[in-house]
């Protein structure tokens, strides 16, 4: 059983692949995109474990995504403080 790991949208994107419960690979974004703390969706990162353990997306049975909506909540409210009142901005347009 196949299961892939992503994380993307904060920081340090990455993507992991577990074969039945253990860790095969795991990498992130940016060490393909030299872009550092890369947030970006980690398609290479994804491409890559899936060719280190030589299957394609269709093997995969589970895909699970990292995310706390509170904690990225709170992380959006204290951006929202630290750069008031710039952060207001793209309220008013």
């Amino acid at each position: 059983m196949y299961i892939l790991g992503i994380s993307s949208y904060y920081h340090d994107s990455s993507a992991c692949l577990l074969k039945d419960g253990k860790i095969t690979v795991a990498v992130e974004e940016e060490r393909f995109t030299r872009i550092k703390h890369d947030n970006c969706f980690p398609y290479q990162a994804i491409n890559f474990c899936l060719k280190k353990a030589n299957i394609n997306i269709d093997e995969v049975d589970s895909v699970a995504y990292y995310e706390k909506p509170l904690l990225k909540f709170e992380r959006i409210l204290e951006t929202f403080i630290k750069t008031y009142p710039f952060s207001l901005r793209p309220f008013l347009i």
